[in-house]
């Protein structure tokens, strides 16, 4: 059990979480049409610019991921995890004002370099969490990301129907309100004594990326994670451009999806990992994660019906299980004055695969859906996904076989 006050400031790191991915649900349904709006183009021609603009963000997080998580490591969590929301604010800003398609990408950049909410948000955790509770914790993260994207995406679908440009205003309030209610609320969770020096070596992100090789058991997983967030940016990238262009959704059509999405997101994350993961151990809990991930990509590439699309995120959701055992998993190898490195290791890792991801599946969604493609194939990033995600779960258990089993 957590003592009480370990409790309550895993509370407050929810609630902010929570409010963080609430501001960036709202923009997701309306994001496509105000890159049309800017462009003046089609829905298959906004696609590629929307994975530029990611390609901006991930680029800046890649390379300030680890000077971030090892500032938090010596300065501790606090004051990086609020200059992050300000970051966030400040591009929400940008992105409701934007009178050409340039401003979203200066907007896009200040938050990558700032980005660092959910890095810190893990280290956060680590901190205050026992080895065995990890997995679980790292779930309320999930969970957060779940109920965000609840409530987030409908908002802005709703919003958006009014205005094109409401649903970023609102993001930025709320990123803002975020900062302010973690200047006055949010403790610092990590220890005087397990703070260390800064290393300019480490803030390197391809140092921070050798330092995960240094541990034995986590190098394998590492390369699995990375195919994971690759995969799931077939999820990312497209699934706005996919629906409207297959299906003809409203944004308030896509709201809803996703607001079904993090639904599922928060059953998984909140209830079923504490039952699964403890049940079943983390190894088998990561390898049928990775399968039902792959199954419900393949489904979604080849969904015929609007309905499919919705009844196909069941089994894609419950693939969820995979991600906190993996990070559990991960974590336990770590000492507890480097959790902040390896976070800002993995999210190293999670960035350069949002910097190449977004590319490849909006270039392949525009590629197939354009005039003179060799054939319609709008599901073709979700194949991609699908193969990617299978590839993770051999790899996954190829790392089990050679390393030792874990707590």
């Amino acid at each position: 059990m957590l003592q009480p006050k370990k409790q309550a400031a895993l509370g407050f790191i929810f609630v902010t979480l929570l409010v963080d991915v609430m501001g960036f649900g709202i923009i997701i349904p309306v994001l496509p049409q105000l890159i049309q709006h800017l462009i003046h183009g089609t829905v298959s021609e906004a696609a590629p610019y929307a994975g530029w603009m990611t390609f901006a963000y991930a680029s800046m997080q890649f390379f300030f991921s680890p000077v971030i998580g090892n500032l938090s490591d010596k300065y501790g969590r606090r004051p990086v995890l609020l200059s992050s929301l300000l970051g966030f604010g400040i591009d929400y800003l940008f992105l409701a004002f934007a009178p050409t398609i340039w401003w979203l990408f200066v907007g896009r950049i200040i938050a990558g370099i700032t980005g660092a909410s959910f890095t810190t948000a893990n280290a956060y955790i680590a901190d205050i969490s026992t080895p065995e509770k990890r997995a679980a914790n790292f779930g309320l993260v999930g969970v957060a990301f779940g109920i965000g994207f609840i409530i987030g995406p409908v908002i802005g679908g709703i919003l958006g129907s009014y205005n094109t440009r409401y649903p970023f205003l609102a993001a930025a309030v709320l990123a803002l309100l975020n900062a302010a209610y973690g200047y006055f609320i949010l403790p610092e969770s990590l220890s005087k004594e397990n703070r260390r020096p800064l290393d300019i070596k480490r803030c390197s992100p391809w140092g921070s990326l050798i330092q995960l090789s240094k541990y034995k058991a986590v190098i394998g997983l590492a390369v699995s994670l990375f195919l994971i967030y690759f995969a799931v940016q077939s999820v990312q990238s497209v699934w706005t451009f996919y629906t409207f262009q297959k299906f003809h959704w409203t944004k308030a059509m896509v709201g809803y999806s996703l607001g079904v999405v993090g639904l599922l997101v928060a059953i998984v994350q909140g209830g079923l990992i504490r039952i699964i993961i403890p049940k079943i151990g983390k190894e088998r809990s990561i390898w049928i994660g990775l399968l039902l991930y792959t199954t419900g990509l393949a489904l979604f590439a080849f969904a015929s019906k609007s309905w499919m699309m919705f009844a196909f995120l069941v089994p894609y959701c419950l693939g969820g299980i995979a991600g906190p055992a993996l990070q559990g998993y991960m974590s336990n190898n770590v000492p507890a004055n480097e959790q902040g490195e390896l976070q800002g290791g993995l999210t190293s890792l999670m960035s350069l695969s949002t910097i190449f991801g977004p590319l490849v599946m909006t270039w392949s969604f525009y590629y197939f859906t354009r005039p003179g493609a060799p054939f319609q194939f709008p599901g073709a990033p979700f194949a991609i996904g699908a193969i990617l995600m299978l590839l993770s779960a051999i790899l996954a258990v190829l790392s089990f076989k050679k390393n030792k089993p874990l707590l």
